[in-house]
């Protein structure tokens, strides 16, 4: 009887180690938001949302229509459900485990007409 509760007692002693080890091995760096990373392990670019460059931008103009618009950036991100006179595009990229950019554009219409453009892109003038 003394051998079953000395095996019981040696199992539960290399349980708790191996539990304590572990543990170890899922600790945290930079502040506990990121796991520990392995060295020379490849990082992938994460792309999302909708790609949205300045040549794009300086394509859209004033009294373009929904479609126009459309071709031209694509089918929006959000369509907000409440105005319907409002296209969002987002664009979010984070190269290889650095930090992440990400660029807003909001389209405004009015009577299904382009009215105007938001955030961080601007046409620029075409005009020398």
């Amino acid at each position: 009887m003394q051998k079953t509760s000395f095996t019981l007692a040696a199992a539960l002693i290399t349980a708790t180690f191996s539990a304590t080890l572990l543990t170890g091995c899922a600790s945290s760096t930079d502040g506990g938001s990121k796991l520990i990373s392995f060295p020379g392990a490849y990082k992938i670019d994460v792309q999302q949302g909708n790609v949205i460059t300045q040549e794009m931008i300086n394509q859209l103009r004033p009294g373009m229509s929904r479609a126009q618009v459309q071709y031209v950036m694509g089918t929006p991100l959000l369509e907000d459900t409440f105005n319907p006179n409002r296209w969002d595009y987002v664009y979010s990229m984070q190269p290889g485990g650095q930090d992440r950019e990400q660029k807003n554009v909001t389209l405004f219409f009015e009577e299904d007409k382009l009215q105007s453009i938001v955030g961080d892109y601007r046409p620029e003038s075409t005009e020398q």
